[in-house]
């Protein structure tokens, strides 16, 4: 909620996450992810939802870029999409989490 005018030079680089205010993105990140933080950080449900989204969906290298075996991973995203109450096969489901998980590391 800026007032005045923005120019798209001054926005360049920054994405989606330098149009908002950043405690507006980090809330949002908090209340969206709140069901994977709150199961505890030894699962490994944020950072395995991470890889995921960063290998674009394919098991095997989100898996190897976590040095865990793909069923493990499958097995973790099905308790991710479980949590949230979300379809992870939805691009949309996909796009708010990669937001979330940007805006957390603000």
């Amino acid at each position: 909620r800026r007032e005045g005018v923005v120019r798209f030079t001054e926005l360049a680089g920054q994405g989606v996450l330098g149009l908002l205010d950043q405690a507006d993105a980090q809330a949002f990140s908090a209340a969206l992810l709140a069901p994977l933080t709150g199961y505890g950080s030894r699962a490994g449900l944020v950072e395995s939802l991470r890889a995921y989204l960063e290998s674009n969906g394919h098991w095997d290298a989100a898996a190897q870029r976590l040095g865990v075996h793909r069923h493990t991973l499958r097995y973790r995203m099905k308790r991710v999409a479980e949590l949230l109450g979300r379809d992870l096969d939805d691009p949309g489901v996909r796009a708010e989490l990669w937001f979330a998980l940007e805006a957390a590391r603000r």
